[in-house]
């Protein structure tokens, strides 16, 4: 008997923007980012009370950089094979039980050491998770908006983890006076499973089915793990082919990666910076990283009101790529608090509105099946020398003497020349205009 196989075609997003389901997404990881942010303050300045050493700070944040970046291409994969949803669920759950882990070893009262090793098994942990995380919910959300929407889709989006960052970030270091690393540790393994708990209602569009052409049916023998592995680096090689057949976004991808890794010294220092510098605690420090974020939500906003187009949008995120990082760099020669919160906040803005119109040029002209691979191995290219720029980054600290102007002047500096000889590649040019 003759049978007719079918083939999964996906069914329109909803045509409005605030539909339930990209709610749902929103509104939970909105939680979770709140909480997370709030870590960043304890678990930087908490390192550098324990240590005080800088080069120690970069190698344990890039080596806790490293998984993610290394994992992401095959995070993209996973996120083209199987619902992307359940993804992030797992992902979120993995997460919260982690941070309980960790909650329970600081209450516990061990040797600074033993919390030490604690702290960054599971920092890399979850960088391992986010690989998986990270590409699920790029690439999920052109699935549940449609496409004139997803500009503000990702605005939108992209604003709730700047506001949010700049709420968490503000409050973290006052937190950190108050509560102490165990109960922010606590409260962000919980913001994880009420983010888990939030995507377990989202009802992506239904997957229709059109008939494939009728034939005599076989039984599908099962697929051994050779045979899947083999099928799952190769679509990770599709995603990876498509990427480097484009000159355009090759190019570019190396000049991110660079611009990445001469601003990554900055951030490994900043804590240094506002204990030498600016004289001033970890509220200070949290202060900073939500003047950053919050200058970020800026430029996400404009990002969403201007409509910039072909050569223009172009010559603008040329640009913006030297722009917002140098900006960053000036921190360096800047000894007033509220002059450095005003610096930052700027620097954010012109890199929350380059991210914007970045990630949706690249989303729309990625097709849907190959979204997620195309995310996630752009996001180890682009982040690829961060774990040595983190490192680097706190060796010259020391051997420096945390000399912070000069080298966030020569980083500064850096970042200018690699976007301005992004100018020069017409390749690159033609494909920022789209």
């Amino acid at each position: 008997m003759e049978t007719a196989e079918l083939a999964a075609v996906p069914l329109p997003a909803p045509a409005r923007l605030w539909n339930r389901n990209f709610f749902l997404l929103w509104q939970g990881q909105t939680v979770s980012q709140v909480g997370n942010q709030a870590l960043v303050v304890a678990v930087m300045f908490w390192t550098m009370q324990v240590t005080g050493s800088a080069s120690l700070m970069g190698l344990l944040t890039g080596m806790t950089t490293l998984p993610s970046l290394l994992l992401a291409p095959f995070g993209g994969t996973l996120a083209d094979r199987y619902p992307r949803i359940r993804i992030l669920i797992v992902c979120d759950l993995i997460s919260g039980v982690s941070f309980f882990v960790l909650t329970g070893v600081f209450f516990a009262g061990l040797d600074p050491k033993v919390a030490l090793a604690a702290l960054f098994a599971v920092s890399v942990l979850n960088s391992s998770v986010r690989a998986f995380f990270g590409p699920a919910i790029a690439a999920s959300i052109p699935d549940l908006v449609t496409p004139e929407k997803l500009a503000t889709a990702n605005s939108v989006n992209q604003l709730s983890v700047s506001a949010t960052g700049f709420l968490g970030q503000a409050v973290g270091g006052v937190l950190y006076r108050v509560l102490g690393p165990p109960l922010l540790f606590l409260i962000d393994g919980l913001s994880f499973f009420y983010a888990a708990a939030s995507s377990m209602f989202i009802d992506p569009p239904r997957q229709g089915a059109r008939p494939a052409p009728a034939g005599r049916a076989e039984p599908a023998a099962k697929p051994s793990w050779r045979q899947l592995l083999a099928g799952f680096l190769k679509q990770t090689g599709e995603g990876f082919r498509f990427t480097w057949e484009r000159k355009g976004l090759r190019n570019f991808v190396l000049v991110a990666a660079l611009v990445n890794f001469f601003i990554t010294p900055v951030m490994v220092l900043l804590p240094f910076y506002v204990t030498d510098l600016l004289h001033s605690g970890p509220e200070w420090y949290g202060f900073l990283l939500a003047a950053i974020s919050g200058g970020m939500a800026a430029g996400f906003l404009l990002a969403g009101v201007l409509k910039l187009q072909g050569e223009t949008r172009g010559r603008a995120l040329v640009a913006g790529l030297a722009a917002g990082p140098t900006i960053l760099g000036c921190l360096g020669f800047i000894h007033t608090p509220l002059a450095a919160l005003a610096t930052a906040f700027l620097g954010g803005a012109v890199v929350g509105l380059v991210n914007i119109y970045l990630l949706t040029l690249i989303q729309l002209s990625t097709p849907a099946e190959l979204r997620g691979r195309v995310l996630g191995l752009l996001s180890t290219l682009a982040g690829g020398l961060l774990p040595l720029g983190a490192a680097l980054g706190g060796v010259l600290g020391d051997l420096t003497g945390k000399n912070i102007p000069l080298v966030y002047g020569v980083c500064g500096g850096l970042c200018t020349l690699v976007s301005l000889l992004l100018a020069t590649r017409k390749e690159c040019r033609a494909f920022l205009a789209g």
